[in-house]
This record gives C-alpha cells, structure tokens and sequence, in this order.
C-alpha cells in the first residue's frame, strides 16, 4: 500500500490520520501467543514488584553508541 500526496498535509493532519487509523484497528482481532501474554505477565509483575531497572531514552541510546 502506498500513500500518495502525504507531503501536501500538515503535521496536525498526519497525526490525526495516524490516530484514526489507530483507532479503526479492533483491539479484539489483535491476536498474541499465550507465551507472548506469559512473558508480559512475567514483566508487569516484575516492575509492580520492584524488580525491574528503568532506563530513559537518553540512558539506552548513550549506552547503544558506547557499545559500537
């Protein structure tokens, strides 16, 4: 599929469109392995618990450039 013309809307434009295509994707017809909601069950307990590091965007990109 290819969008033709997208340079013609403005910023505000492109962010509604993204928005209402968002919206139109029925969250019932997303489909996710049982081993996918595992692993985030797994996780959310993990950070109610404590037990997960937080990093911020900033932290993992100096990280990625220091690894290179």
């Amino acid at each position: 599929m290819e969008i033709k013309n997208l340079s013609r809307y403005s910023n505000a434009e492109k962010i509604i469109l993204a928005e209402q295509l968002w919206d139109s994707v029925s969250k019932d017809d997303l489909e996710i392995s049982d081993d996918v909601k595992r692993e985030l069950d797994i996780r959310i307990q993990n950070l109610e618990e404590g037990k997960t590091e937080l990093y911020s965007w900033d932290e993992v990109k100096a990280h990625l450039k220091s690894i290179r």
